[in-house]
């Protein structure tokens, strides 16, 4: 490591940029951003919940369909129905993944004009003390983060909590012993998510602070180029930015890892879960306790279930990340502007020092 690279280290340290001990925000600093946009959320609220009431439709008329084929009498409209469910409930997901991918975008803006605003009106000495390449940083990759906590799941979490909920009390109607089993499953996928979902917080913090580190040394290898050639120290500049992409790729593969243990966790518990229900409901379907129609309506209802969990446990994942980058950007917007450090007492005059010489003017 060369010996500018080991200085910029020790400084980072000691402002705290690295290491557990960096910025962190709450959620609740997250909601103004949000709140901006509350009209257009309260719509695409009001499209989840009405798509979930589309797709808990499903599986009652698919039961329905069964039971009138079993019988042998006319489907009638019900297939209709069902295609025409089937056609409602994509066309209200599509709609609603563009307003939440537009309002992700609006999300973006007004945290960078904030930001913007916050840091030009910074005092000098701030801009002496930190480095110009994690500010820009601050402004374009850390600001990128929010759009996901609204891009990935966490509004359309609110209509999957209604299909959850929506879901398991159809399930406990068809059969308690299946959704007792369910439940199992699904509780230990909700422990090891939650157990994880802080390590993602902190992972992402780290990373950030690193792609950071890595923009502020481009640019002061930029604005310094002429020094560097005229100092014959290119390699050795090269050198110092590649150990801090280093850095930022060995932090975001940590972030892949912790999150690699996260995103299966759904997928897993959906296909346990569909083993159990079908070796277990084929059991009491041949001793007589439900019916075909019920077993298949259980199992769309289980897939019904399961999807809301991975919306949420892709929501825990996404706001993790952008919590992890707003406590970078709140601690710019929490520094006190040059006018505001500009304070009225420096300005008052010094009391006389007892014993000093007095000096007089004719």
């Amino acid at each position: 490591m060369s010996t500018t690279a080991q200085d910029r280290r020790r400084m980072m340290r000691r402002r705290g940029e690295i290491g557990d001990a960096g910025p962190r925000a709450r959620f609740s600093q997250l909601m103004p951003y949000l709140m901006e946009h509350k009209k257009v959320l309260a719509f695409v609220t009001v499209l989840s919940i009405l798509g979930a009431a589309a797709s808990l439709a499903q599986p009652l008329l698919v039961s329905q369909v069964i039971t009138v084929v079993e019988k042998g009498t006319g489907l009638g409209a019900l297939v209709w129905i069902l295609v025409g469910l089937v056609v409602a409930t994509g066309l209200i997901s599509g709609y609603q993944h563009y307003l939440l991918q537009r309002t992700g975008e609006g999300v973006v803006l007004s945290s960078r004009k904030r930001l913007v605003g916050r840091m030009l009106h910074l005092p000098i000495s701030e801009f002496d003390t930190r480095r110009t390449g994690d500010l820009v940083s601050r402004v374009g990759s850390d600001t990128t983060l929010l759009r996901a906590v609204l891009t990935q799941g966490l509004v359309e979490a609110i209509g999957g909590s209604l299909t959850f909920i929506g879901a398991l009390v159809a399930m406990l109607i068809i059969d308690p012993v299946l959704l007792g089993l369910t439940v199992l499953v699904i509780a230990i996928s909700v422990v090891t998510v939650t157990l994880l979902s802080a390590r993602i917080r902190v992972a992402s913090q780290k990373a950030q602070a690193r792609v950071g580190d890595l923009a502020a040394s481009v640019e002061r290898a930029i604005s310094a180029i002429r020094t560097v050639r005229a100092a014959n120290a290119t390699d050795r500049e090269v050198a110092a930015v590649e150990e801090d992409a280093v850095g930022a790729w060995k932090m975001g593969i940590r972030v892949a890892k912790i999150s690699a243990l996260v995103v299966p966790v759904a997928g897993i518990a959906m296909q346990v879960s569909f083993l159990v229900v079908l070796g277990v409901g084929g059991f009491r379907v041949a001793s007589g306790a439900i019916t075909v129609a019920s077993l298949v309506a259980f199992i769309l209802f289980l897939f019904l279930m399961i999807m809301p969990l991975g919306q949420a446990f892709g929501a825990i994942n996404s706001v993790n990340q952008a919590l992890g980058a707003l406590g970078r950007i709140q601690e710019v917007l929490d520094l006190p502007t040059e006018e505001q450090s500009d304070t009225p007492d420096a300005a008052v005059v010094a009391a006389p020092v007892a014993g000093a010489p007095a000096i007089e003017f004719a």
